[in-house]
């Protein structure tokens, strides 16, 4: 029986497939691009305390954000702070920060659309150690959503100070929401560096 169906994108078809695990390639993958399926003991180095649909979500959401490759990819979680106003920050994921850095300060095609604003980003945190993408999302995802859960304190003062003072109240209301996060989730094998001096 021949149907006549429209040409697949290769590229979609893989998003979809590992995005939704029962889909399959309409072509053959060769074994160096297939990620080898790796398998962990019970002690893993991040432990959700609870089951969080936005943790998911936000892994479904990157499927297919970051290349693969065979081997092993170190996956780190970031924190990055704006230089110019609008004074903000950004916490994302990749397995390249440097590359990804560059990416938001637009020297690479690429970046967040919310990063833009306020070029040049300067490293503010780093969190390595996680086993897989998924992990990473997962403490990305809490990372996020405790920072819009706490109250924010304003700056108030002269305007030469204004930007000083926004962000070190910006870093010191992320590094709030990481100790809950630290406190919700086993991140006893995470190797949290702060780049910036937050007092």
């Amino acid at each position: 029986m021949n149907l006549n169906l429209p040409k697949v994108d290769l590229k979609m078809t893989r998003l979809l497939s590992r995005t939704f695990r029962s889909t399959k390639h309409p072509t053959s993958v060769s074994a160096k691009t297939k990620a080898p399926s790796t398998s962990r003991s019970s002690s893993s180095a991040l432990k959700l305390s609870q089951s969080s649909p936005s943790a998911s979500a936000s892994a479904i959401s990157r499927t297919g954000s970051e290349p693969i490759s065979g081997d092993a990819r170190t996956w780190c979680v970031y924190l990055i702070l704006s230089t110019n106003p609008p004074i903000k920050t950004y916490v994302g994921v990749t397995t390249n920060f440097h590359r990804r850095l560059r990416q938001h300060n637009g020297e690479l095609n690429g970046g967040a659309k919310a990063s833009q604003a306020g070029r040049p980003w300067i490293c503010a945190c780093l969190v390595q150690g996680f086993k897989d993408r998924s992990e990473a999302c997962v403490f990305e995802s809490k990372w996020k959503s405790f920072s819009r859960k706490l109250p924010r304190q304003r700056s108030c003062g002269d305007m030469e100070k204004q930007a000083e003072d926004i962000s070190r109240l910006l870093l010191q209301h992320r590094q709030m929401a990481l100790d809950r996060v630290i406190g919700a989730l086993d991140c006893s094998l995470l190797e949290i560096d702060w780049k910036l001096n937050l007092t």
